[in-house]
Order: structure tokens, then C-alpha cells, then sequence
């Protein structure tokens, strides 16, 4: 199977249970109804984005789902949790593309979401055979990456939460979904 459409969802969930704020967090990023399988890294060649309504609308109720996805959790008052998930993808769609993820504490939703976006950016690179300073920063690469002409997508989508003030499990997540062709 080599998926034809990806799109990224978020969610957050809270509860005195572990498991049901992951269950929570899926419904509330809209893929509460299939059995995920994680992958890894790659987008591929010629793999639409599609937005997150039409990716959900594709959704089948029990289908096994295959995502790379964010995942943090917290039962400690007042944390902050992150998930993010960054994508590159070349503008030579024949070629394949990156998503990383990436999940902290501490970090607000902007840096979580460019970090992630900097690593799948910096995979990309890479295999692109792009010369790159790693001590430069993200803004800085970023731009230097879309003047190399070989670059047409890179994004981020981040979801945070602060751990719940009762103690509640509070868990965030953040997934790029694949989907086939119908």
C-alpha cells in the first residue's frame, strides 16, 4: 500500500483515565473510529494534502489507519504538554517527502510546531543533497531551502494543553493521516 492522500489533524482529551483521555484526544482530532497503526517518516511521491474535513469525511468506521503521530501525556496540575507534526515536501513530487514528530513540556505551540517543521525540513534537505548550516536559525534555513527552488511545502500542526488544575490525565496529540484512494 502506498498512500495517495495525507491530511493532520490535532485533539486534546481529559480524564481520570489514562486511556480514556487518548480516546478523548482521537475524537476530538476526528479519527476516534479507525485502528491506528503508526509509521514512520515518509510522505510519498506524488501524495496529495488534502484539508482535514475531507481526509475525516474518508474516514471508514474500523479500517486500519496508518498515521505518524505525535503523542504527550500528563496527569501533573498545570504542565504544559506539546505534540507537533512538521512536514517537507519537495517540489518534485516524484520524489518522496518528510514528517517528523515531535512532542515536549514546557514549550509553547510556536516553537513545538517549528521545531518539528525544522526537523522534516532538515531531513528533506538532506536527501535533496542541500548544503545547510544547523547552527542557523529555523527562519533563516527556511528561507534559503524555498530559494533552492527544490522546496514547496514545509508546515507544521501543533496541538498544546496545560495539564488539568484536578489532576486529570491530559493528553494532546498531533497526526498527518494517511488515507488510499478510493
Amino acid at each position: 500500500m502506498v498512500p495517495k492522500k495525507v491530511f493532520f489533524t490535532k485533539g486534546v482529551g481529559k480524564h481520570k483515565n489514562q486511556l480514556q483521555s487518548f480516546e478523548l484526544a482521537l475524537r476530538n482530532a476526528g479519527i476516534e473510529k479507525c485502528n491506528i497503526v503508526n509509521v514512520s517518516s515518509i510522505v510519498p511521491p506524488n501524495c496529495k494534502i488534502i484539508s482535514r474535513e475531507k481526509g475525516i469525511q474518508e474516514l471508514k468506521s474500523g479500517a486500519i489507519t496508518y498515521c505518524v503521530m505525535s503523542r504527550n501525556n500528563t496527569s501533573e496540575p498545570n504542565r504544559l504538554i506539546g505534540s507537533a507534526i512538521g512536514v517537507a515536501v519537495p517540489r518534485d513530487r516524484k520524489h518522496y517527502g518528510y514528517i517528523s514528530e515531535h512532542h515536549s513540556f514546557g514549550e509553547v505551540a510556536q516553537k513545538a510546531g517549528d521545531y518539528a517543521e525544522d526537523l522534516a525540513a532538515s531531513m528533506l534537505a538532506t536527501t535533496l543533497g542541500l548544503e545547510f548550516d544547523p547552527d542557523k536559525a529555523w527562519d533563516e534555513r527556511k528561507q534559503e531551502y524555498k530559494m533552492s527552488g527544490r522546496f514547496v511545502r514545509t508546515q507544521s500542526v501543533v496541538q498544546t494543553a496545560q495539564g488539568d488544575k484536578n489532576g486529570l490525565w491530559t493528553t494532546v496529540l498531533a497526526a498527518a493521516v494517511f488515507l488510499e484512494e478510493k
